[in-house]
């Protein structure tokens, strides 16, 4: 039996906010359906699907790597997939690439911002009648699963209903209407006279849309809104993202509370932590010039929004829980591993780390690389030797380097050659104990020497020896040597 729109209280699609934290977090405070942000069919045709074992996910993956689309099995049931298109071709390419990981296909004929519209997506569609048929048509007669739209009203209740009327007759399952013109904005009052009369002018289920604080501010005006538009069902938006507990029928949670529900699951389903800090900022609205505030926009990967909430216990544990998962099943978080058995032997033999390089967290001229190699100089070992593969499944790269005949490795996959030469040496620096020219981390020798390279090499095209500034360097670099002999 197919997913009903029937007296149903469901989150609205938000773009940056319908992520699929969001999302399961509506579903834990009461929401019956949840739509997905809207995605361009453009970019989702260029996107991969990947079963991620370690978040237990279905992963929609860009040739960038990055994730566009994630949903996972608690919400196959009631997630609907809404995309932004024009193309009845291209939508119907879309939909068949995701209908077995949702609920339903949403088109998007009413979003009134330039993202959407450019290219005759979104409200823009609202001025083509023709091809809103044409898209939905196709939709309805491709796919297994129900169809829906959502909408913008028009100039007049009279040309608002011949269009939905034209809509409905293309087959969809339920129509969402926001009750304002696409020129309007959230200050303007809703319309609810145009969704009343369009929800009596229809047989399939209306779903109001736009009610959020002018009318709902709390589970109760929930109800209210659907009376005052005879509406089938309730659609929240802005009501939903500022406190998503909106939906519970025991009253809204404090903002602290529905933060730390939000948290949890950005942190268990590994969500990109812009994506984390944005939805969090949304619901601090009111308190972003606090010192709370201001340390939430400071904070720069998910680990430091958790310690910002003082959630640090709860990240070291699920992070390390994840990692322990993904060296168990030799996958990374965009897909299954396959390794040969030679390759496995090779990694069998390696002291392993869960590590990635942080661009950020180094100098450009003082990389792990760069620091073991000047260390295995100073030591006088052979030079560190990198052994890398490409994996042909997602074309992600795994290193192996081999120092004083011993190997070291990252137990994670990363997006190129070089990040993963930079993890191996990582593993190998913190195995030996060495330090690895993170910035703040006390300076070794090595790593002043290293500067002074960079000095030495900036000075000027003269002859470097003759100059005093040079001539000096080398006399405490000569010094330093010294020492290190000497100990």
């Amino acid at each position: 039996m197919g997913i009903s729109f029937s007296d149903k209280i469901i989150l609205a699609p938000m773009v940056r906010v319908g992520t699929l934290p969001m999302r399961l977090l509506a579903l834990d405070y009461g929401a019956d359906i949840v739509y997905c942000e809207e995605l361009v069919d453009i970019k989702m045709l260029q996107c991969k699907r990947v079963v991620n074992e370690v978040l237990q996910t279905v992963d929609y993956v860009s040739p960038t790597e990055r994730i566009v689309f994630q949903t996972c099995e608690r919400e196959k049931g009631c997630v609907v997939f809404q995309m932004g298109t024009a193309d009845a071709k291209r939508a119907l390419a879309v939909a068949k690439l995701v209908e077995n990981d949702v609920a339903a296909i949403d088109v998007n004929m009413g979003c009134p911002k330039e993202y959407s519209t450019k290219g005759g997506m979104g409200a823009a569609l609202l001025s083509s009648p023709e091809k809103i048929e044409e898209v939905l048509k196709t939709l309805v007669n491709g796919i297994s699963k129900p169809v829906t739209c959502k909408i913008r009203i028009l100039s007049t209740v009279e040309e608002t209903v011949s269009l939905v009327k034209m809509i409905e007759k293309t087959g969809v399952s339920a129509i969402a209407v926001h009750g304002r013109k696409k020129e309007e904005r959230p200050q303007h009052p809703v319309h609810c006279d145009f969704i009343k009369a369009i929800a009596e002018a229809v047989s399939i289920p209306v779903i109001a849309n736009g009610g959020s604080q002018e009318i709902i501010r709390e589970f109760v005006d929930i109800e209210a809104f659907k009376s005052l538009t005879a509406a089938s069902s309730v659609m929240l938006a802005r009501a939903a993202m500022w406190n998503p507990s909106i939906f519970r029928r025991e009253g809204v949670l404090s903002i602290d509370d529905v933060i730390h529900d939000y948290i949890e699951h950005a942190v268990r389903y590994d969500n990109h932590y812009t994506n984390t800090k944005y939805c969090l900022c949304q619901m601090l609205r009111e308190k972003l010039e606090s010192s709370l505030g201001k340390k939430l926009h400071a904070a720069q990967s998910t680990k430091e929004i958790c310690a910002v909430f003082g959630m640090t216990t709860f990240y070291e544990s699920c992070t390390l829980s994840q990692e322990a998962r993904r060296k168990s099943i030799n996958i990374i978080s965009q897909g299954t591993l396959e390794v040969d058995d030679d390759k496995n032997e090779e990694i069998v033999d390696a002291t392993q780390l869960p590590v990635k390089f942080e661009k950020k967290d180094y100098l450009p001229q003082i990389t792990p690389k760069m620091v073991l190699l000047e260390w295995c100089r100073k030591e006088k070992l052979p030079q560190p030797v990198y052994q890398t593969v490409q994996r042909s499944l997602d074309r992600f790269f795994h290193s192996v380097v081999t120092v004083n005949e011993k190997k070291y490795c990252s137990v994670l996959w990363d997006k190129s050659k070089k990040l993963a030469e930079q993890a191996a040496a990582i593993v190998c620096l913190r195995t030996l104990e060495l330090p690895e020219g993170k910035i703040g981390e006390e300076e070794s020798d090595l790593v002043h020497k290293r500067k002074r390279k960079m000095q030495y090499q900036n000075v000027g095209s003269g002859n470097l020896s003759e100059m005093p500034q040079t001539k000096k360097l080398h006399q405490e670099d000569d010094k330093t040597e010294g020492k290190d002999k000497e100990s």
